[in-house]
């Protein structure tokens, strides 16, 4: 399908409705119409992955790539690439009202700092871009075009009101079914004072509290939050993991700049720390580091995560951190887990967590019962190569899904 007739496609189904496929069966009839933009599944698609064994991977194909894109969009070939992973921007939500999965974040600064927003929909095989991207922003300031920026209350925002702001998403970035909202801890480095009196705005009114930004996707529109005290710091590479038993999202944070975990309450746009340490040292043994990567298991009620080579759980209960798992280094037991080269998802068949190391371009199975890893050795089709890759688990279809560039693999872990 060229471009443009995917555009036109694009702009004539914004007001209908549809849901992505799920596992084993194809769209019905019955099902709601309550997901833009619709996607339409592939019968190609829906035969490989009904095919599709245990640990064995499959090459879908290259996936279209739809939305209305803009000059900026245009000029970093988006509406040929799709999204791409972004140095420490490699998380992807999963929604499941929409079952699809979403993605934003920025690029180190190479080749472009953008704020455009993006979901996967895998029985259509197609990459959507919801929010197109504002003009590019600088590393340290707003870039050279600001005509697109107002300072008000206390935060920056695009004319469209994005955030003029974009930081990487590290491991902050959630997806609240209840809001049905993408929630991310916007924290980045920009000479805020500078930026503020260039647009003749009083550096003394800037909001100082921690940059929690939602996106929601069935209207492409941003929010900003700005909560009283107290609050969290918001630093580098935490951790954002909604939790539906605590009905937020928690926020975590090891290192000398803040160590503690905390919940934001989203209709009270408000914070508590959850006290859940009273021995810091303890804290700081069994707590991960930034750069973190990890996932809620609903099972268990407890947040994994990989830092480094060690394992740590969060028990939702107990409110309790505990290293669990040791590893090291170079003994090939145990994969690397750090937010610029690999992701951690919850396979909801299984229990497990599948973990993908993009350094080593290897997969990884952890059992939360055992505290123990398992490299796998998947038959079939080799996963892709590259620098910039994506990843997700699709609980819908039961599979990890491995996005290079437009080019699109699917791994099936285990069977239900």
């Amino acid at each position: 399908m060229s471009t443009s007739r995917r555009e036109f496609f694009w702009r004539s189904t914004l007001a209908l409705a549809g849901s992505s496929l799920p596992f084993a069966r194809s769209r019905s009839a019955e099902e709601p119409d309550s997901v833009t933009p619709r996607l339409v599944a592939k019968d190609e698609i829906t035969k490989k992955l009904a095919a599709l064994e245990p640990n064995t991977g499959v090459n879908l194909g290259r996936a279209d790539i739809v939305g209305e894109f803009n000059e900026t969009a245009k000029k970093f070939d988006l509406h040929k690439t799709g999204p791409r992973g972004r140095d420490f921007t490699l998380k992807m939500c999963w929604a499941p009202e929409r079952k699809r999965a979403l993605f934003l974040g920025a690029n180190h600064a190479v080749p472009h700092r953008l704020n455009d927003v993006w979901e996967f929909d895998l029985p259509s095989l197609t990459w959507a871009m919801l929010y197109a991207p504002d003009l590019p922003r600088g590393y340290l300031d707003l870039g050279k075009d600001t005509s697109d920026v107002e300072f008000k209350d206390g935060l920056f925002f695009t004319k469209r009101g994005g955030p003029a702001i974009i930081a990487h998403s590290w491991w902050g970035l959630t997806y609240d079914p209840k809001k049905k909202a993408l929630l991310f801890m916007n924290t980045w480095v920009t000479d805020q004072i500078n930026a503020a009196k260039n647009l003749k705005g009083d550096p003394a009114t800037l909001y100082l509290g921690p940059p929690l930004w939602a996106f929601y996707p069935e209207t492409k529109k941003w929010q900003a939050f700005k909560a009283e005290l107290p609050y969290p710091k918001a630093i580098f590479g935490g951790m954002l993991e909604y939790i539906p038993d605590l009905n937020g999202s928690v926020w975590h944070v090891n290192n000398w700049q803040m160590r503690g975990t905390w919940l934001h309450d989203f209709e009270k746009n408000a914070w508590k720390n959850l006290n859940v340490y009273t021995d810091e040292i303890a804290f700081l043994d069994n707590a991960p580091a930034p750069e973190q990567i990890g996932y809620l298991d609903p099972r268990r009620g407890i947040l994994v995560a990989q830092r480094q080579h060690d394992t740590f759980h969060f028990d939702v209960k107990k409110m309790q951190w505990k290293r669990v798992h040791r590893g090291k280094k170079d003994d090939d037991l145990t994969p690397e887990g750090h937010d610029a080269r690999s992701v951690f998802y919850y396979d909801a068949v299984s229990g497990h967590g599948i973990l993908v190391q993009f350094t080593t371009n290897s997969l990884w199975a952890y059992d939360p019962d055992k505290f123990a890893w398992t490299k796998l050795t998947p038959k079939g089709d080799p996963m892709p190569l590259g620098s910039k890759r994506l990843a997700y688990c699709d609980p819908a279809q039961n599979v990890l899904v491995v996005s290079e560039g437009a080019n699109i693999w699917a791994y099936r872990y285990r069977v239900k």
